[in-house]
């Protein structure tokens, strides 16, 4: 049954922030790349999210994704979301034949809620669909060891590469990032101060696909659009919240809106199949997991991630656990790494959902979350 409705999604009480983060760390940008006539974030939907869903879509038991389901939920979120009447209409609608995608992938969730094979799967047809060729697509991630524990490869047709800019999070191999495009800044008197870019953002790729997945996170309260592209697509991005305080708020945004990446990340699919509620950004264990069975569609990340954070907010308080946006240093325990996973009561860091807010000011997204439109589609 095809049924959909308009909804607006009001802004919650203010983001509040950390205390001793108000003043944002100094920072500089470094690009020798200038912004696009219409940047791809945020693109030409600004505040306007396609949200569809379907109890099909995925067993709870076994936790697989049905694939053909996947499929009809991808086709209609595309043609909603542009107003095309065909889904190849829809998707030459961000990308020509001549482009080369990178398509953003979330692995850290392994092994319970990474970035759907199957929606990888389609949205490489879908681009084939439009005339690239499988050697003009990459899957990417930051690290090696992530995207082999996931192995995309046996899901998707031959040619199409797979692309990590170290083997894992070591810092021992800066290869794979670009010396000239980076964020400089000192944030807790670090060693290094640099964070930069993927070479293969900055060098290859004309246009980017953002699959990021439905998680909570233990600094920014949730990770989502924003996070996945700014921390997945630079170096040395850890070094952001240390000791009980983040700097997330700031810094999450800011690598967002780097050039080039700002301008050719075009499409944003947030995968809610599975989602994680708390422990986040890791998965390593299904106590909790949950399965919102969603896929969320737009060019504007920072609208899907104020979604975002109350769907993760919501779950939480569903099942008893602190909000994200709770500022007591009663739950803040920093000496204990294994709390966060122990127990949904403690904060390892007090987290930033602010970062959203503030990537709105930066331009990301709409400016006004109070204006936010959700359309749902249920298939």
């Amino acid at each position: 049954m095809d049924r959909r409705s308009f909804v607006r999604l009001l802004a919650a009480a203010p983001l509040a922030r950390t205390a001793g983060a108000d003043t944002p760390p100094k920072v500089s940008v470094v690009s020798r790349y200038a912004p696009a006539a219409v940047p791809g974030m945020p693109g030409p939907f600004p505040g306007r999210v396609v949200a569809v869903h379907s109890e099909r879509s995925v067993d709870i038991v076994t936790s697989a994704a049905d694939a053909e389901v996947v499929r009809e939920m991808m086709a209609r979120g595309m043609r909603q979301l542009t107003g095309a009447a065909t889904t190849e209409d829809a998707w030459r609608r961000f990308f020509e034949p001549q482009d080369v995608v990178g398509i953003k992938v979330n692995c850290g969730g392994h092994p319970w809620v990474v970035s759907d094979h199957g929606l990888v799967a389609e949205t490489i047809r879908q681009l084939m669909a439009v005339g690239i060729p499988a050697e003009n697509v990459c899957i990417y991630e930051r690290f090696q060891n992530q995207m082999d524990n996931v192995n995309y490869a046996p899901h998707v047709p031959a040619g199409v590469k797979i692309v990590a800019a170290e083997s894992a999070n070591r810092r021992v191999d800066n290869r794979g990032y670009d010396p000239a495009t980076y964020v400089e800044a000192d944030l807790f008197g670090e060693e290094d101060t640099r964070s930069n870019m993927m070479r293969l953002v900055s060098e290859t790729l004309t246009k980017v696909i953002n699959i990021p997945n439905v998680k909570d996170h233990g600094a920014t309260g949730a990770t989502g659009c924003l996070k996945n592209i700014a921390y997945g697509s630079f170096s040395n991005v850890a070094r952001t919240h240390h000791n009980g305080v983040s700097h997330t708020r700031t810094f999450v945004g800011t690598l967002a809106s780097v050039e080039p990446l700002r301008s050719r990340t075009v499409l944003q699919i947030m995968d809610g199949l599975r989602g994680v509620w708390h422990a986040g950004p890791f998965a390593r264990t299904r106590k909790y997991v949950f399965y919102p069975r969603k896929l969320f569609f737009g060019t504007d990340p920072v609208a899907i991630d104020r979604l975002l954070l109350d769907i993760i907010d919501d779950k939480r308080k569903e099942m008893g656990a602190i909000s994200i946006h709770d500022r007591s240093p009663r739950y803040l325990k920093v000496d204990d790494g294994r709390a966060r996973d122990a127990d949904p009561n403690v904060n390892i860091i007090i987290r930033e959902p602010g970062h959203v807010e503030y990537a709105a000011s930066l331009g990301l997204g709409i400016a006004d979350l109070a204006k936010i439109e959700v359309e749902a589609v249920e298939v």
